[in-house]
This record gives structure tokens, C-alpha cells and sequence, in this order.
């Protein structure tokens, strides 16, 4: 029988307190509470599209802004990715996806490299920022290598949207996968 790749990750800060498990192969289920609801929507839909399922409580210093819930949420799924998937033995490592919706055009590549990078072409207002904080976060404690582009983007949310599914399809349900054995 095949070991289960999940994890369970906490991190309590002064700012914050986040608890996560996370099933690599899952089935897409989520159960996301940030107190941030158009983030929450933003994970549950990384976890959707994604094909594993995610749990995930944040109580952050909402008071003062989403700043570090937002940080340490993405801190926390990089340790859990990290801790799920182990060695990383035996999987592809990488991959890319592209995803149109509405006006918006993105590309996402991923890495399971075990070495931390971010690069991220992608306009965005200043109601935004949580986005690249997050992906920054999550690159350098999974680690990975992830490079982002959006184009022809015109509504924030659309924009937003795309960032996360393009994500979730281009990193783990494909780098994750089983390397394939040619025979012959």
C-alpha cells in the first residue's frame, strides 16, 4: 500500500495562529476559514482545482490588515506541501499551465525543485498585494520554483482567480504525479 502524502502544519505567531492538513491525493475538498473571504474563496478554489483537499483555520490580526494572515497562511502551505510530499522521489517535479477565463489570459510554471523562487508578472491593484505575499511565502517554505504571467486582465477578480487555478493545475496534481515507465 502506497504511504499517504499529507501533513497537518500549525503556526502560532504573535499576529497569527493557522492550522492546515492537507491531502496531496485527495479529491478536491476544502474547508477554508481565513477570515478573509475573498481569500478564503481563493484557496478553496487553489484546493478544487488543485485535486487535494485542504483544511484551514487563520485567526489573524485583521484589525490592523490581511497582511500577515495572508503571509503566514502561505508559509503554512509551503510547510505542508514540503512535508506531504516527502523525498519527492519518483515524482514528475514540474509543470506548467495555461488558463483563459473571461479577458484574462494566464500562465503558471512550477518546480518542486527543493529551491526557493518566485518570479510574478502580473498587474494588480493595491486591494491585491495578499496575492504575490502569499505566493512568495508558499515558494520559499515548500520550496519550490514557480514563475506566474497574466495578460489582458481588466477586472481584479478575474485576475485573481486565474493566479490561483493557474496554480493549482500547473503545480501539484501534475508535479506530483508518478513518474511515467516507459518499457521497451
Amino acid at each position: 500500500m502506497k504511504p499517504a502524502r499529507t501533513a497537518e502544519v500549525t503556526r502560532d505567531t504573535r499576529e497569527t495562529q493557522i492550522r492546515t492538513s492537507l491531502a496531496i491525493d485527495g479529491r478536491g475538498t476544502y474547508d477554508v476559514s481565513t477570515g478573509i473571504r475573498f481569500f478564503d474563496h481563493m484557496l478553496e478554489s487553489f484546493a478544487k482545482h488543485g485535486g487535494f483537499d485542504l483544511r484551514l483555520r487563520a485567526k489573524g490580526d485583521l484589525d490592523v490588515d490581511q497582511h500577515h494572515t495572508v503571509e503566514d497562511c502561505g508559509i503554512v502551505l509551503g510547510q505542508a506541501f514540503c512535508e506531504a510530499l516527502g523525498s519527492r522521489v519518483g515524482i514528475l517535479r514540474s509543470g506548467y499551465f495555461l488558463m483563459p477565463m473571461d479577458e484574462t489570459l494566464a500562465a503558471a510554471a512550477v518546480d518542486l525543485s527543493g529551491r526557493p523562487a518566485l518570479v510574478y508578472h502580473a498587474p494588480f491593484g493595491s486591494s491585491e498585494t495578499y496575492r504575490p505575499n502569499c505566493c512568495t511565502t508558499s515558494s520559499t517554505d515548500s520550496p519550490c520554483t514557480a514563475a506566474q504571467t497574466c495578460t489582458c486582465a481588466f477586472f481584479t477578480d478575474a485576475r485573481a482567480t486565474t493566479a490561483l487555478k493557474r496554480c493549482s493545475n500547473a503545480g501539484p496534481r501534475p508535479c506530483v504525479s508518478p513518474v511515467p515507465r516507459t518499457i521497451g
